[in-house]
């Protein structure tokens, strides 16, 4: 079951699944949304030309998989952004 988000959450979620370095789990961390949920999401917002594109870029890409990376375990950001100050939403 996909939970209710607002726009700006939603907007966040896809930005984030839409980079390639920011891992899935980053996404969980901050959004409690697994794997497929967040599959399930992009699905739904974006056309489907765009979804298969990313989805195609993204199946067992080390940088969307924290298991799967061999650099920095556990960084969900590059080092020259800001420090997360446990907003759910970052500030642009």
């Amino acid at each position: 079951m996909i939970k209710t988000f607002s726009e700006q959450e939603l907007d966040r979620i896809i930005e984030m699944a839409w980079e390639d370095r920011t891992p899935f789990e980053a996404i969980t961390f901050q959004f409690q949304l697994k794997e497929q949920e967040v599959i399930e999401i992009m699905r739904k917002e974006l056309k489907p030309g765009s979804f298969r594109l990313w989805r195609k870029r993204v199946q067992g890409r080390a940088t969307k998989h924290q298991k799967l990376r061999d650099f920095e375990k556990g960084r969900f950001k590059c080092s020259r952004q800001k420090q997360i100050t446990g907003n759910k939403i970052s500030k642009r």
